[in-house]
């Protein structure tokens, strides 16, 4: 049966692939929120709390993973995952699956855990996925140290940052699909078949609003480009 999840930070879009998993038949979980969340969230963030222990902050906007990619699985991590996945793990529909954004921050050991997962690497253009607050805006709520700063803004893109680094340092799963947002919603057939071609199952086509890819161009204030410049050139985008 397979298991799908998306990995992708907060406000990078992912409810669209959520609700789009969900409307095709999947089973997302027992109680999902209006952003496609499985939920109650809170097992997963102690997993979340219990991987950043392993991650050293060497100053800046540097991590150092290797402690947490080499060492054993901690085994009160593999506990409060099982136990927020539990429904899902429990369930016999045919194809199963969840959504929420704070699994990125332990992809690592996701991958680990679970190496037959459908994943799909959701990306969006950061300049977009940070003129809103999130959850995971302040790493610190996770255990993770960076940069102070008063700038949201900045402190976002840190956020965004971190979680783009830890994605790149997890080894490839053997199942693995990345998915622009932008594409899914400029070029929404042609992605859906690409989908559909990686899952095996068919997906229902949702709503998706055009405006919402760009809207950093006309938003007012700065955008610390010192942070992003080089990822959004390795993503594709133009700087």
């Amino acid at each position: 049966m397979p298991f799908i999840t998306i990995i992708g930070r907060g406000h990078s879009g992912t409810r669209t692939m959520s609700h789009t998993l969900y409307t095709s038949g999947v089973y997302m979980g027992r109680t999902i929120n209006a952003s496609g969340d499985k939920v109650p969230p809170h097992d997963l963030y102690d997993a979340c709390r219990i991987f950043a222990k392993y991650v050293r902050w060497t100053g800046g906007t540097s991590w150092d993973f290797s402690k947490a990619l080499e060492m054993d699985i901690d085994p009160g991590f593999v506990e409060k995952v099982k136990t927020y996945l539990g429904d899902v793990l429990e369930n016999s529909a045919p194809f199963r699956g969840w959504k929420l954004p704070e699994t990125t921050l332990i992809y690592p050991w996701i991958v680990r855990m679970y190496p037959d997962i459908r994943y799909i690497h959701w990306i969006r253009d950061p300049r977009d996925g940070i003129l809103a607050p999130h959850r995971t805006d302040d790493l610190g709520d996770f255990g993770i140290a960076y940069p102070d700063t008063a700038d949201i803004r900045r402190q976002r893109a840190i956020s965004w940052l971190y979680q783009y680094r830890l994605m790149k340092a997890t080894p490839v799963p053997g199942h693995l699909v990345t998915v622009r947002f932008e594409d899914f919603v400029l070029k929404q057939e042609e992605t859906l078949r690409r989908l559909e071609a990686y899952l095996g199952i068919p997906l229902s086509r949702i709503v998706v609003r055009p405006e919402a890819v760009g809207r950093w161009k006309k938003a007012e204030g700065a955008l610390p480009m010192d942070l992003l410049g080089e990822a959004l050139a390795e993503l594709g985008y133009e700087v």
